[in-house]
């Protein structure tokens, strides 16, 4: 079995077309040159495709069936040919960036919307590790961009760029003790913390540890579940906790010692020996200016 890819043009365009001559002037042919590979086509596959006893050429079940697969297979050489064009022009084949669960998902899939728009055929991969282990995926070239909460020593290997703070909030479930007054910094450590881990030990780690009672968890989402369940309290980025706060499964009691919420900074990080693509490049650049356009 052999068949050309202007012959799968051919037939997909008289489908879409209506008939064997409008396919021509969309294709810029002559009709003879179409219908003559619509009915090579038709020997190739050995299926008829369509019944021409009427004015207009009607597709038959075989058609029917093989209309799609030709169809798959245009749009896989267009693909394809995106591909080619994208590689030529410097644009990297594979992009994978780290980002910490701080960072709200909201933020990340506009970015991510436009990415796919201006570079459709980079494969992308994305990775959500904890605190540190953002930088470490970066520092040893396993992703491309990280983004994750301010490191106090970041290795000197790595490049970054400030994105504003993500406010943390104090969260417990409303049959906790600490719900429904205002709370000092030793009745926090009182209670059971739930924090969030990197399969590292680290200074990061314990940066925000209040309680003497911790359980470590490695899923700032999970740790919503675990709160909910009055498991103990924690402190949780506010765009995690939002909707938990809404329905009313949790709460946030008033803090002593401090008016404001809990904020941390984030950055984007990069490899200051590894070029980024135009892919990379853009992203970052995208990144910057949405922390930038966000904070005024």
């Amino acid at each position: 079995m052999s068949f050309s890819l202007e012959q799968l043009q051919a037939f997909v365009t008289t489908v879409e077309s209506g008939s064997f001559s409008a396919a021509a002037r969309r294709l810029n042919k002559a009709q003879s040159v179409i219908s003559t590979a619509v009915a090579n086509l038709e020997i190739d596959l050995d299926n008829t495709l369509f019944v021409r006893s009427g004015r207009y050429p009607q597709l038959t079940p075989e058609g029917e069936r093989l209309l799609a697969e030709a169809r798959v297979i245009l749009e896989r050489c267009e693909h394809f040919r995106g591909v080619a064009k994208s590689l030529g022009e410097g644009v990297e084949s594979r992009l994978v960036l780290a980002v910490d669960e701080l960072y709200p998902s909201e933020q990340l899939a506009v970015l991510m919307d436009e990415f796919a728009r201006r570079f459709p055929s980079v494969e992308l991969e994305l990775l959500f590790p904890l605190m540190e282990d953002v930088s470490r995926l970066v520092l040893e070239e396993r992703a491309d961009l990280g983004i994750m909460w301010r490191q106090e020593i970041l290795p000197s290997a790595l490049n970054f760029h400030a994105l504003g703070r993500v406010p943390l909030k104090l969260v417990c479930a409303p049959s906790h003790a600490l719900a429904g007054q205002r709370i000092g910094w030793e009745e926090l450590k009182r209670y059971r913390q739930l924090m969030v881990a990197t399969r590292n030990d680290s200074e990061e780690k314990v940066r925000l540890r209040v309680a003497a009672d911790v359980w470590w968890v490695e899923s700032q989402w999970v740790i919503v579940e675990l709160v909910e369940r009055n498991l103990g309290w924690a402190f949780v980025p506010e765009h995690v906790v939002a909707e938990a706060l809404s329905r009313g499964s949790l709460v946030s009691p008033a803090l002593e010692f401090d008016d404001q919420d809990w904020p941390v900074a984030l950055e984007l990080v990069w490899h200051k020996q590894r070029p980024l693509g135009k892919a990379a490049a853009w992203l970052k650049a995208a990144a910057v200016g949405a922390a930038q356009s966000s904070s005024r």
